[in-house]
């Protein structure tokens, strides 16, 4: 089975970001980039379906020259090839333009590889703007099937089975191949690296890929104009009262006095 993991490069999550009220962005001065959470939970699962079942892992991302790190760090946890897709045309594709070279750059990979991918997978989003259309729209442009919010998946006769997370619970849905399928959060973490799988990912060489090797870039037909913080919440009013029916007895009037009731 041979897998190809689209990888996408977001501001650290872990750490809390503020709005920058003059400029309308959020101030990223001092933040590390990294692979995108859902990223690395699709990478571990679809390591660990080709340690049960064979295959190989690809990744592949589209960005600037500091993305690199973060094809490395993937190869250090279970990749065994990656491409980089590098063009400042590309800085400021929208959900569309970026499913577009996707698409193109999987074709490209594999005209060159002389071998198609059976599974391609996605995040269910991304961390920074959480849009979680790439993966479908992904999908429309190969021509392929499609199945979102994968929490396990698994070989099954000729074709793979997954667990397609709901609000209740899980679907079952079987796939043909080759197909787009998009990750959620499993119920296991990914692997850190190895020292000795670090150094050697470092040594790695990435092909990389510009804009004239890839194919036309469209202009983005949504633009992102600002971002603005949510509104802060009011404090609240706390009820002295210890008494239990005399405490009910300031609530009630003071949702009278709110016009709540």
């Amino acid at each position: 089975m041979q897998i190809l993991l689209c990888v996408k490069q977001v501001p650290d999550d872990s750490i809390e970001i503020h709005l920058d009220n003059e400029m309308k962005k959020p101030k990223l001065n001092g933040v590390s980039l990294v692979a995108n959470a859902f990223d690395t939970y699709a990478l571990e699962l679809a390591v660990r379906f080709t340690e049960a079942h064979g295959g190989k892992v690809s990744v592949l991302t589209v960005g600037a020259d500091d993305s690199l790190n973060t094809l490395k760090n993937c190869l250090a946890v279970g990749a065994k090839e990656a491409f980089f897709v590098k063009d400042d045309l590309y800085a400021d594709l929208d959900a569309m333009g970026t499913a577009d070279v996707l698409a193109d750059a999987i074709h490209k990979i594999e005209k060159d590889k002389g071998e198609k991918f059976d599974l391609i997978l996605c995040g269910k989003e991304s961390t920074d703007e959480i849009t979680g259309q790439v993966g479908a729209m992904l999908s429309e442009k190969l021509g392929t099937g499609y199945v979102s919010s994968a929490i396990e998946i698994d070989l099954k006769d000729d074709s793979v089975e997954i667990h397609q997370e709901t609000e209740e619970g899980y679907n079952i849905v079987s796939l043909g191949c080759p197909a787009v399928v998009t990750v959620s959060k499993p119920d296991y973490d990914p692997r850190y690296p190895t020292i000795k799988s670090k150094m050697a990912s470092r040594k790695a060489v990435i092909p990389t890929y510009s804009a004239a090797e890839i194919g036309e870039v469209k202009q983005a037909k949504v633009r992102l104009i600002e971002y603005v913080a949510p509104p802060k919440k009011e404090a609240g009013i706390k009820i002295q009262e210890k008494d239990a029916t005399l405490a009910v007895s300031a609530v009630m009037e003071q949702m009278k006095k709110d016009k709540a009731i």
